[in-house]
């Protein structure tokens, strides 16, 4: 099985010069919680995810400062203006790995598992055109499994009727008498 028979081919994407307020919105309505960075002409540029939202800072530090503003009570509404300012490609995790259409389920998991990634763009001649995301696995070894334990079951009746037409055309053979 390859990546093109499991992977989500309708992908929320995001641009490196939109604000990270903009990604955030766009993973909360989607429902994801990452998104492929795509520039203008297709190429994989990055990923955002809510992780690195989460460790943003706008002076440098690691760690979630607006979170911190929020949990303390601070003055949100001055500090909003610099979220709507800074831009995904500060943020997003550069030249992410990505997996060919073509590529087996096997590797998909390999990379996934060895990384601890969430997902893995899919791309085909440098430009996106799926994601394959660890539910998508899950998927296609249910999906596996099922198909393999379908083919398993015997049908009795057809094993039945399959050896009762061998011993007739047996039983007729032997009846034929041949000349030597």
């Amino acid at each position: 099985m390859q990546i093109a028979d499991f992977m989500t081919r309708q992908v929320m994407t995001v641009a490196p010069d939109a604000s990270i307020v903009e990604a955030a919105k766009r993973m909360l309505d989607n429902k994801v919680s990452g998104l492929p960075v795509v520039d203008a002409t297709g190429q994989v540029v990055g990923i955002v995810s809510e992780h690195d939202l989460l460790r943003e800072t706008d002076d440098g530090r690691r760690g979630p400062h607006w979170l911190e503003m929020m949990i303390e009570g601070a003055a949100l509404a001055d500090e909003t203006a610099r979220f709507h300012d800074r831009k995904v490609s500060e943020v997003m995790t550069p030249h992410p790995i990505t997996i060919a259409v073509t590529s087996s389920l096997n590797e998909a998991c390999r990379l996934i598992e060895d990384h601890g990634f969430k997902r893995l763009p899919v791309v085909e001649n440098g430009k996106l055109v799926g994601i394959v995301a660890r539910a998508d696995l899950v998927r296609a070894f249910a999906q596996a499994t099922e198909n393999a334990g379908a083919a398993k079951v015997p049908d009795v009746s057809v094993d039945e009727r399959e050896r009762e037409l061998e011993r007739q055309i047996w039983r007729d053979r032997a009846r034929l008498s041949r000349p030597f």
